[in-house]
């Protein structure tokens, strides 16, 4: 009798284990690159800029520091705006824990947009003194300016870009790959792996006193089960920020157009390169779902149309590099959500011609895929563009499926790149309100 009331009772506990898990507040990263304060123009977002945000988000990372080649120090890449000796916005943001009690500040360290050479990431793992004074200066850093935590984006060697093929040609190339060894990245992968998990666990040791979160951001095109050991680094982390987007490029993929990120796998396309994807990745490899957090762009890749683009504007297609850039991020084939939305119609563009003609949107029924929107070449072929974006439809989809899923939470990359003035519909932040309310 006794043992079918404990058994009873265990279940009862696994039961509310599971059921008191699955009602975990979800994180809500909000990311933000100061480097966009340095931007002259409409690009320029400040600390003020963001505060409209903040209610909305558990996180705020502050990005990024980099790593000093010659001292293996994690430093400010730019001192003159984050420390004390400049204009002080590392204490600045840490300051606004006192305005927002609930919030964490962690201090984003590494990066994507800056494409350094990752072999000084790879080469500090392999020294033990180097990681000593990396983590001593990581720590430093918290302390001095106290912030809650660290977020890592390591920069480790990315996958070579891939044309999408048909699925025969993928399965030969697949084949072919294999003996070929052209997907060799790194040499000394299993030794950098290994490396890797030894600077979590030392991070995590030194943090351990001060109750410091210790999480890592896992870059779009780096591949996990290479350099990662899943099962041995997950108890180190408090949470995983999977960076699935920029699967496709006009930097990347300068000749085709396709989503850029989306939610699920299409057809014929390179295995993994989803939201889905690379979550079902990490959960296969016993990481618990309450760690793991789903990036959301708010920004969108362009490229432009020419005339072997089709008619349809149906991706993939063929292309010709990154689109003209935009008034905002000055950047060719990236635009922010305010400048998409910019770009699709409204009664200020209906009747406008040529380069400010206004985008055809083609939404995504399904909820898989992600938004696009283009316009054709006129005859002179000039002025065609295509658009993979976010939009607060999209972000709500995304964060649907982290509920649907029990997973930990989003993150929002970049409140730089979201709405932050309200332009577009009167409304500040709308991808972060959109996917904040989803959860």
């Amino acid at each position: 009798m006794w043992c079918k009331q404990f058994a009873g009772a265990l279940l009862l506990l696994v039961a509310t284990s599971q059921y008191v898990q699955s009602q975990q507040p979800s994180k809500v990263l909000c990311y933000y690159d100061a480097a966009n304060f340095l931007i002259e123009g409409l690009g320029k977002v400040s600390l003020a800029d963001i505060d409209a945000a903040l209610p909305f988000c558990t996180h705020l990372v502050y990005g990024y520091a980099g790593i000093d080649v010659e001292t293996n120090k994690a430093v400010s890449r730019q001192p003159n705006l984050d420390l004390d000796t400049g204009k002080g916005n590392y204490r600045t943001v840490t300051q606004l824990k006192s305005k927002y009690p609930s919030l964490k500040v962690l201090l984003g360290l590494g990066g994507y947009k800056f494409s350094e050479p990752s072999i000084k990431y790879l080469t500090l793992l392999e020294s033990g003194a180097a990681r000593i004074t990396f983590i001593n200066s990581v720590y430093s850093l918290l302390k001095t300016y106290g912030f809650d935590g660290v977020d890592l984006e390591w920069q480790f060697p990315m996958n070579k870009p891939k044309k999408v093929r048909s699925t025969l040609g993928g399965v030969w190339h697949g084949f072919k790959k294999v003996f070929s060894g052209d997907s060799v990245l790194d040499e000394k992968s299993e030794e950098h792996r290994e490396e890797f998990t030894a600077l979590l666990r030392e991070l995590k040791n030194a943090f351990r006193s001060d109750g410091y979160q210790l999480g890592i951001t896992v870059l779009p095109h780096v591949n996990s089960s290479v350099f990662m050991d899943i099962p041995a680094i997950i108890n180190y982390l408090d949470f995983v920020n999977i960076a699935a987007y920029d699967q496709q490029t006009p930097t990347r993929n300068k000749k085709e157009a396709d989503h850029a990120a989306p939610l699920y796998e299409l057809s014929d396309r390179v295995p993994g390169n989803n939201v889905d994807g690379q979550v079902r990745l990490w959960l296969t490899n016993n990481a618990p779902a309450s760690k793991l957090i789903v990036s959301i762009p708010t920004f969108g890749r362009g490229w432009k149309m020419n005339g072997d683009s089709g008619i349809t504007g149906v991706p993939p297609l063929p292309a010709d590099g990154p689109s003209n850039p935009g008034p905002q991020t000055q950047t060719e084939g990236f635009y922010s959500w305010a400048e998409v939305c910019a770009m699709l119609p409204n009664p200020s563009n209906t009747a406008l011609k040529g380069a400010d003609a206004p985008l055809r949107k083609v939404g995504d029924p399904t909820k898989r895929f992600g938004s696009y929107a283009f316009r054709l070449p006129d005859s002179s072929g000039e002025h065609g563009v295509w658009v993979s974006y976010e939009d607060p439809d999209t972000a709500g989809n995304k964060a649907g499926y982290v509920k649907a899923k029990n997973l930990g939470g989003i993150a929002i990359n970049d409140l730089s790149y979201d709405d932050f003035r309200g332009s577009c519909a009167g409304e500040k932040f709308p991808i972060l309100r959109a996917a904040k309310y989803r959860l």
